[in-house]
């Protein structure tokens, strides 16, 4: 949930910086949205290996259960598929395209998330993307080979240049999980009969699934701004990381039918009546994208912030947050467990809104002991 606090600031500590052969130094960051912690170490991230190079725009991620994974491109529409090599680059090929995307310039809308099914056979692929009229999901084929047209399950999404939301992630239910955005309607994140500013839970042909907590209504919770990353813990528990305005972004610990508070509070708020952020933190340190779990620690990755965070989420008070990487990739797009258990790491340098370096955008993978 989002509040009015009178002072935001995170106290960053110096940065050690890091090679890729060397263990990263994490900088503990205190936010005054958490009561800090006694010293815990946390994992390292370290053995840096670039996976692929010379991607453009590149969004969501989803593993295969071989190790390879698809990638969604953002403007293009394009998805392609990434198999590592042992020692070397990766293998990248375009495996599907998804027909009538609708990306608009210094826009955030376009091909966004992707989620393969569960199960060692996945049969199918779940999109979101955005048109001219909505966002909205779709299937799409899979063959082992190539992904086939996409077939919408669900339309009707709010769309706009900036807070389209997008990303989605299976549950441990079976259950598809969807982030969405305002769409700049701030209003509408509250509004239950509008699917913007929500998280959905729906089925695989776009229903509501049983047991939401308004009836026969996709909504599972409202009062979002953006949604931008969703990742189940070892409890089974869903957590999502939220782009702010111009205080708070936020990393929320999700229950059903709750209420974040967009657009009456952004960061933490004290009311009962709204669920507080379990971390939050300047923009100008985040704006958050992907999230990862792996064990009981969350990795955010920021936009602006060019930078991962890394949160101990076990107890009902964070340990951390610990800052990565500041700096060294640029922008953070998505952070994904990998099946071998390392975490991959999508840059997005080539959105529009940074400088790329040579090779951007780039996927790197790094071990987590």
């Amino acid at each position: 949930m989002r509040g009015l606090v009178s002072s935001g600031l995170i106290v960053l500590m110096a940065v050690t910086a890091c090679s890729s052969q060397a263990v990263p130094q994490p900088t503990p960051s205190v936010s005054q949205s958490a009561t800090p912690q006694a010293p815990t170490a946390p994992p390292t991230v370290n053995q840096a290996r670039v996976i692929a190079t010379g991607l453009k725009s590149p969004w969501g991620l989803a593993f295969l259960p071989d190790g390879s994974a698809l990638v969604t491109l953002r403007d293009s529409g394009l998805i392609k598929r990434v198999v590592p090599g042992a020692t070397a680059s990766a293998q990248v090929t375009t495996v599907g395209q998804v027909p009538g995307v609708n990306h608009q310039a210094d826009g955030e809308n376009g091909l966004l998330g992707i989620a393969v099914e569960p199960g060692p056979s996945p049969k199918s692929a779940y999109v979101y993307y955005s048109t001219a009229a909505d966002n909205r999901i779709a299937s799409m084929n899979w063959d082992g080979s190539r992904l086939g047209a996409p077939q919408t399950i669900l339309s009707g999404i709010p769309v706009g240049p900036f807070h389209d939301g997008g990303r989605m992630v299976f549950g441990p239910d079976g259950y598809l999980y969807v982030g969405t955005g305002d769409a700049r309607d701030s209003a509408s994140a509250q509004r239950r009969s509008s699917l913007g500013g929500k998280i959905l839970r729906i089925t695989t042909s776009g229903a509501a699934a049983p047991g939401n907590p308004f009836g026969d209504s996709p909504v599972w919770t409202l009062g979002h701004r953006n949604v931008q990353g969703l990742a189940f813990d070892a409890q089974q528990r869903l957590w999502a990381s939220e782009f702010g305005e111009k205080t708070h972004d936020e990393l929320n610990l999700i229950t059903k039918g709750a209420n974040y508070g967009w657009p009456k509070y952004e960061g933490k708020g004290n009311d009962p009546a709204y669920a507080d952020p379990y971390v939050q933190w300047p923009t100008a340190e985040a704006s958050p994208s992907g999230l990862a779990i792996i064990g009981d620690w969350a990795y955010m990755a920021a936009l602006r912030g060019k930078r991962l965070w890394q949160v101990g989420i076990a107890n009902p008070t964070p340990v951390g947050p610990f800052d990565l990487f500041v700096g060294k990739y640029g922008r953070l797009r998505t952070p994904a467990v990998a099946p071998d258990g390392s975490l991959w790491i999508v840059t997005s340098n080539t959105d529009g809104r940074a400088d790329p370096s040579p090779g951007d955008d780039r996927i790197v993978a790094f071990a987590v002991t």
